[in-house]
Formats: structure tokens, sequence, C-alpha cells
């Protein structure tokens, strides 16, 4: 019969007793007729348990699932068959088998398959683990007789007095029973809020979590010894699903397995494959006609599908099923979503306001203008030949877009914007604490990671062997050097391969301009400079997507060489490498076209060569910037539509179309366990693993600095950044809803070191689009020539100006070009854009004034953008309190509450005793009273009297 009692310390031997002989017995058929009479008198067992939900008595909730591997003989069913026909006698092992389950494995006397010493010592390991969560007030449950070929699941369930010590360990902040009025608004305000309220109720999602409360619970650290401060009347809603499996997994950390010179939590026994899996259940099914209603389904209906990306996010029904940690994520992106509305709708003016004054733009219409005549130097030596200023008219046109004095306020309006942004994510971070009662909760130290446990115990033991020391080891500097010197030398060289990367494109950039000038066709040489800057990028973009992936992984791995202490310490380091390799891989590219490309080119008859046969590359005759915009605008939209939009739909689409195939597979191999519906387990065991969040705040951190960092070359960056957020939120939410197992909740009270990277990108923005503007863009030279060298005060003759003149029989031996008359007339004099002296003048070629007039306006221009734009950021971020002033009143009212009901309680206390005082009083003064007989016949009622007191 199928025992289903808690699991008993008490070893088998001692009960006279083999748990595991009598299930064998009964699965080969020898208990045949009772077991045919349970069948018939149960109809749905799994039913019962609500399909994996609750353990077999249909009472007690699963809150934690473990996964493990067994080896199975192929054939236990042949046998078992054979034993039924036949009444063949079993010949029973030894083995305890400590849990109470289904399915075990069958050994068949002298056809028992063989098991390695491996196997065996993860069985030992499991079972002294099993054996300590069951003596730390667990209670497990095994089952093997599952629709997975070789996978055994072991239940777990925290009951209530376990729920309660653990509750008070971690001071898991609970609702009390006292309920106070939330402050609020009055006036106009309030007016406002109720007609912004009507306004957005569309928007709004349909879930109970998501509606304004009126009354909130004081909230206090759960203590055994104030149960009755709590509201107790369901008890087993009191604890919710995260909650519980968040109490349980803390079980599992600290729970060590001992055998063979070990001491192993779930991490380590995870990492050494005596467990596949751990991770606690999704609520149920969300999806299906009959399909009961649970927060699972509503998150799936009100938050991760595309058919309600308008609306609001449910925050607290995620914070409610997922933890603080995800809740604290998906908040984050839905206010750098939100906070991005008024940044695009800025960058939309900034790029019409460019639109409607291209035709007056006087710069690009002289350039345009085919009377002015003005022949170019060749951009390459021998096959480039010499070319018009007008062929180039497009370039200038299209530069005027994102060059033109609205993006220097733009830039300005970015900077602040980042600053707004991140102090209202501050204010709505602390409203998020003080609603899930995190004001005064402060991470502890977590337990050791296993790796870090396995390295101190390979230290202690050969020191052990050395010294025959005993003390408590931990890992020094020394003892890290290595890893760190292996980390410094790998970072140094994945950062020397990208930029040998960038060098090679440049390489072949220069090598195809040259290669395509070669065409006959004028067409083919009007377009090559657009040609090779758009295939370019387009190398570049899938380089950084194949060494972001790279990237990734190496990042990890440095990180597991050094061996951090705690997962945090884990987390914090991997995201510092990952983010400092990414930064590099995405930005390199473009920091080439803003800062370096056209700077290093020299002159005709005197370029800088590399490898002696290449020339640098120029700018065009508008500036680079509107190169750096294709570059940023193919790179952005690239990263975003391919490695973050389509890896995240295709690659969990591949692998559980790849299950799915396995799984028909098994179901053709056996009819009768297809026709069985999966437990709640076996299905979330084929949900991927949830590998943690550091994947999607990089995806956004980079993101942000496409936002931030080049905006003033790009004004439509926020826009695009805006719809993929639009889409990208519910991509996220459905993927943690329906294709990743449940992640163990974690608390957290902020978004930890992402903040101060974003702090860190802000900054940085400031000064990058300060030297965007300044020399990247001809913003500084038209200032300089309007009120330095204009005539007449506007901007004509700023092309002439910008444009020097070179002899063209001052050209080096072998660099003149092989058609000299490609344009039907002999050229004496061509114009290159740099400021040097003419031919004619005593210092030819030599740099002149106006150059240095120009940069010292850019310097200038640096200087005073950077520290008035700080300025303006730190007085955004004086002036907005980083507590809003209505939080900070709730929760000194809840300070006070607190106070009141403790102080209540010890009056009522006090009360209670002075009562039982006068109470104890006056017994004893009637028992004085009577006379002494009557106090020896009534003995029992003095013993009583005095006996009251030491009861009380």
């Amino acid at each position: 019969m199928r025992v289903n009692k808690k699991y008993s310390c008490l070893p088998a031997e001692e009960k006279g007793i083999h748990i595991i002989n009598i299930r064998a017995i009964e699965d080969i058929g020898y208990d045949q007729h009772e077991s045919t009479l349970l069948n018939s008198l149960s109809k749905n067992p799994d039913a019962d348990c609500k399909y994996g939900l609750y353990f077999r008595d249909g009472k007690r909730k699963v809150d934690y699932i473990l996964v493990y591997h067994y080896k199975k003989s192929s054939a236990g069913k042949t046998l078992a068959r054979r034993a039924q026909q036949n009444d063949a006698s079993v010949r029973s092992s030894k083995q305890d088998q400590p849990l109470p389950g289904k399915g075990v494995q069958l050994e068949m006397g002298d056809s028992e398959p063989h098991v390695d010493y491996h196997e065996d010592d993860k069985r030992f390991r499991r079972e002294e683990y099993e054996g300590n969560l069951v003596e730390a007030g667990l209670e497990l449950e095994r089952d093997e007789d599952t629709k997975i070929h070789g996978i055994g699941f072991v239940k777990i369930h925290a009951p209530w007095n376990v729920l309660c010590r653990e509750a008070e360990f971690l001071k898991l902040k609970m609702p009390t029973k006292k309920m106070y009025q939330i402050n609020q608004t009055h006036g106009l305000l309030k007016k406002i809020n109720s007609v912004i309220q009507k306004i957005t109720e569309p928007i709004q999602p349909k879930v109970a979590e998501h509606k304004p409360q009126m009354v909130k619970r004081l909230s206090y650290p759960f203590s055994r010894e104030k149960q009755h401060l709590f509201d107790l009347s369901d008890k087993d809603s009191f604890f919710d699903s995260k909650t519980r499996s968040t109490i349980v997994y803390e079980i599992l950390k600290r729970t060590t397995c001992t055998k063979a010179k070990y001491s192993m939590g779930i991490t380590s026994l995870l990492a050494n494959g005596v467990y596949s899996a751990a991770y606690p259940l999704h609520d149920g099914d969300y999806e299906g006609e009959n399909v009961e209603p649970n927060d699972r389904k509503l998150l799936c209906e009100e938050w991760a599908s595309y058919g309600v990306f308008y609306k609001y996010q449910p925050i607290d029904l995620v914070r409610k099923y997922f933890g603080e940690k995800i809740g604290l994520y998906f908040a984050w992106l839905g206010v750098y979503t939100q906070m991005l509305i008024p940044a695009s709708i800025v960058g939309i003016i900034v790029f019409l306001y460019g639109c409607a004054t291209v035709d007056e733009n006087i710069p690009s219409m002289e350039m345009c203008d085919q009377r002015n005549n003005i022949t170019m130097c060749p951009l390459c030596d021998k096959t480039c030949s010499y070319w018009k200023m007008s062929s180039a008219c497009a370039t200038a046109r299209a530069s005027h877009l994102f060059d033109n004095p609205a993006t220097v306020f733009f830039s300005v309006f970015m900077a602040l914007w980042a600053a707004t942004f991140m102090e209202h994510w501050k204010r709505k971070q602390m409203r998020l604490n003080y609603r899930w009662d995190l004001t005064g909760f402060e991470e502890e130290e977590d337990h050791p990671r296993a790796e870090y446990e396995a390295k101190v115990l390979e230290k202690s033991l050969r020191k052990e062997h050395k010294h025959k020391e005993t003390d408590k080891e931990k890992l020094t500097w020394k003892d890290r050097f290595p890893a760190y010197l292996t980390n410094f030398v790998g970072i140094i060289f994945m950062v020397g391969l990208t930029f040998a990367i960038v060098f090679g494109v440049i390489i072949y950039r220069i090598s195809t301009a040259a290669a395509l000038a070669i065409s006959s066709t004028p067409s083919g040489r009007s377009s090559v400079r657009v040609t090779v800057t758009a295939t370019a990028v387009i190398i570049n973009l899938v380089v950084i997507i194949i060494l972001d992936e790279v990237y990734g992984c190496i990042a990890r791995w440095l990180t597991q060489i050094e061996v951090p202490k705690t997962d945090k310490n884990f987390e914090e380091r991997l995201i510092f490498k990952a983010f400092l390799l990414k930064f590099v891989n995405a930005y390199t590219p473009i920091f080439y076209v803003a800062f370096f490309k056209g700077r290093f080119v020299g002159r005709p008859g005197d370029y800088v060569y590399i490898f002696h046969s290449f020339r640098m590359e120029e700018c065009a005759p508008g500036g680079c910037l509107m190169e750096l915009c294709i570059q940023l605008s193919i790179i952005m939209l690239g990263k975003q539509l391919i490695q973050n939009n389509l890896f995240e739909i295709g690659i969990p689409k591949m692998k559980k179309f790849i299950r799915y195939l396995k799984l028909k597979r098994r179901r053709s191999l056996d009819h009768e366990e297809h026709m069985k519906k999966k437990q709640r387990y076996e299905v979330d065991y084929n949900l991927e693993p949830f590998a943690g969040l550091t994947p999607e705040y990089m995806e956004m951190i980079i993101q942000f600095g496409f936002v931030t960092l080049f905006v003033a070359s790009f004004p439509l960056a926020p826009l695009f950044a805006l719809l993929n957020n639009i889409i990208e939120i519910r991509l996220d939410a459905k993927k943690f809803v329906t294709e990743l197992r449940r992640p163990v909740a974690v608390r957290a009270k902020d978004i930890g070191i992402w903040y101060n990277i974003l702090r860190g990108i802000g900054k940085l923005a400031v000064i990058i689009n300060a030297f965007v503007i300044s020399f990247t863009s001809d913003f500084i030279p038209r200032l300089v020539y309007l009120y330095m060298y204009s005539e007449n005060g506007t901007m004509h003759g700023f092309v002439n100006h910008t444009l020097s003149s070179f002899n063209v029989s001052d050209f080096q031996a072998g660099t003149a070009p092989n058609d000299p008359l490609d344009l039907g007339y002999e050229v004496q004099i061509c114009r290159y854009k740099d400021y040097r002296e003419p031919p004619w003048s005593e210092n030819k070629y030599d740099i002149s004034k106006d150059f240095w007039a120009v940069l010292a306006a850019r310097l200038a221009f640096v200087i005073v953008f950077q520290n008035l734009v700080m300025f303006m950021s730190e007085f955004v971020d004086w002036i907005i309190p980083d507590i809003p002033k209505d939080i900070s009143q709730q929760i000194h009212k809840e300070k006070v509450l607190m106070v009141e009901v403790f102080m209540r309680e010890e009056q009522g206390k006090l009360q209670m005793l002075e009562t039982w005082k006068d109470k104890d009083k006056r017994k004893g003064e009637n028992c004085n009273n009577h006379s002494p007989s009557l106090s020896r016949s009534r003995s029992g009622s003095l013993s009583s009297c005095h006996s009251y007191p030491l009861d009380v």
C-alpha cells in the first residue's frame, strides 16, 4: 500500500520493516487484489492533488521541487510483468527508502543491473541531505513514476511551525491586524488626481492589486511570541506561495551534506550533479478552458500579452508572484519607458526642425550650387580622380537634418532628462519600498557559494596534510592572485581584440573605396561613400552581436575563476566585467567615427599611410556627423531587432520545438504514459531555468548608452528605444510567465550596482556630447566664421572659408590621378577641407591661424557646456527630494502607530497583572479570615490559593 505519512527519522531496520521492499512487492503486483480495490475506490488521484500542486493527500501544498537523475533498468517493466504473472518471489535489498512515494526502482536479485560507484555516491548524498531536511522540519514526498524516464522528483512542504520559525529568522515583515488610513491629497491636487485617474482608467490593468489603496495594514517583522498581533484567521494564505518558496530555499541553502568530507548546500549539490534542478512551482496553467483562476493566468492576460501593450504594468502582482527583485526590474523598465516619451517627442521636433530648415541652410545651398565650380582633390591615390563638390549635395543636405542649432539644445535637454530620470526612479523606488514593506530592510550577508566552500576545503586539507592545522580557512588575495592576473590579461586581450576588429573594418573601408573608385560608371563613383559606409556598418553589427555572446561567456568564466564568496559578490563582479567588455564592443566603432576618422589624414602631397599603402579615411565635405548618425542608427536598431527581440523570441521557440520532438518520440514509445496528464512539476521541469536578470539589465543599459551618449548625432534614438521597449516589456513578461521556471523570490530594496552604472553613463554622456558638438559637427566653425570672419553677418562664404587650396604639381611621385582630365578640363588647383596656408604663401601648407582660433573656440565650448550642464544636473538632483513628502509622512506615521500598539499592549499587560494581584490579595485575605479547623478541612482550597500566582 502507498504510504503518505511524513517521513520519520527512525531507521527502517529499527522498525523491523523495509519500506522499499513493500513498495517493490506492490509494484510487481504481489499485492494486486488490494491495489485493485484502491484503484477502484479512487477515481483520479492526480486530480485530488491538483496534478502535482499538493502532496497526494491533497492537503499539503508543494512549496519546492528537487529533481534528480537515476538509472532505471530498461527491462524493469518486462521483469515486473513476468513477476506478476508467475507470482515470483522478490529478493529485497537492504537499502532504506526514506521518502514515501510511488515508483521505486525495482531490484531483481541476480538480474540487478550494475550501478557504478558515482551513482551510489550521489544516492547516498541525496539520502543524507533529505534526512537533514526532514530533521529541519520539512516534509518530503518522492515521485519516480513520471512520464519523464530516469527523472525523480522530491516534493517539499513546509509546515506551519517551520514557516513561523523561518519567517522570524528572516525578519519578514508581515501585515498585522492594525489598519490605518493613508493620507489623501486635498483641494486642487485631489481634483487633479481624480481627473488623471478617470483619463487613465482605460489603460489601467484589471488587477485588484493595482487599484489605489485607501487603507493599509501596519506591518511588523514576524515573531512567534507576538502572533496575536497578526491576522492568522486563514493560516493557509497568511504566507503566500512566493514567501513559502523563499523560506524553503533558505533552508535548502543552509542544510548541509557532510558525507565524504563534503559540506554542501543545495547550490553545491546542484553543481556536482547530485540534483539536476531545484525550483518552486508555478501556481497552475495559464491557458486552457477549465483552468482554475490563479495569479499566473491573471498575469498572462493582463501583463504578458501584446494586446495590452498600452496598459500600465501590474507591478504589485508581479512582485507578489516573482518577488521584489524581479518586480523592481520591471518597475524600473516601466519608468524608463515612460520617461522616453517626452524625450521622443522633443527628438521628433528637433528632427522636423532640421527638415523644415534644410532649404534655408546657406552652407548646404553653397555646396549644392554647381555655379561655384569647386574642384576637390582626389579621395585616394592614382585610381581616384578630381571631383566636384556639388556631387556631395545629398550628403550635405542630409547632414543638416542632424547638424543644426537645435541639436545643441537637444543635447542639453537629454543631459537634464537623464538626471530627472534618475531622480524620478529614486522617488518611485521609495514608493515601492513603502508599499512592499521594505523601508527597514537591510540585506544580510549571503551564504558562501559552493565553489568558494570547495576551494576553502581544498586549502584546509592541503594545510592539514602539511602542518596539521585545523583553523578556519578563507581565501586571501594570494590565493586569488593567479585569477586576478588571468582577469587582467584576459580583459586587456579582449579589448585589444575589439580594437583589432575595428582596425580591420577600417582597412576594409579604405580598400573597398579604392576598388569601387575604379568603376567606370559615374553612378558607381558617386555612391562609393554610401556603399562603403553601409557595408562596413553591417559588418560591425554582425561582429558586435557575435562578440557580445562570446564576451558574456568569457566574463562569466573570468568571474568563476576568481571564486567570489557570495552570490552578491559574484553577480557584481560579473556585471562589471560583462558591462566593460560589451560597452567597448558596442561603442568602439562609433567612437572611431566620432572622434578619430578624418583627424589624422594629413594633406594632399603629404598623406598619412597605413602599411605604406592605405591612405587614412577622410570625412565627407559636410563632416562626419552624418556617417556617425548612420553608424549609430544601424547598430542600435540591429542590436534591438536581431539580438534583443529575434534571439529572445527565436531561441526559446527553437528550444521548445526540440523539447516537443523529444517528447513526441517518447510518446510513441509508451502510449500508456502519453495518455496520462502531466504533473505540475513535470511541466515546469521542461521549462527553461531562470538565468538571472543580468542579461535583461545589460540589454537596457547598453540601449540607455545609445540614447544618451551620442544623442547629438541621432535625435531619433529615444523614439526607436521607446518603440523597442514597448515590445520588450511584454516580451520579457511572456518569457517569465510562460517559458521560464518560476524563479525563487529574492528580497531587494533597489536595483543594486545598475544604478551606479546608469549614473556613470549619465555623467559620461555630458562629456561625449560636448565633444561631438564641438569636434564632430560644424557648429563651432560656423559660429567662429559668423562672428569673426563673415563680412555681412551671414553664412555666405563659409564653405569656401573651410577649404584650403593645393597645387597639383606638388603631388608626390606616383600619387597623382591616372586620369587628370576626367572632369573634361585640366586642374591646376584643387581644394581640400582643412585650415592651412595656400600654396602661394611663404609658409605654404602650414596650419593657419584660423585653425587655432577654431580649436580654442571648440575647447572653450567643451569646458562651458560640460560645467553648465553638470551644474544644471546637480541642481535638478538637489531640488528634487529622493523621498516623496507623503511617503516620508506615512513612514513616520507607521512608526508612531507601531509605538502606540506596543504601548497599549504593555498597558494591557500591566492592567492584567494588577488585576491578578488584586484577585490574589483578596483570596489571601479570605483564606486568612477562615478558622484553623476550617482551613485544615479545606486544605485543597488553601493550596489552590497559594498555587494560583505560580500558575499565572
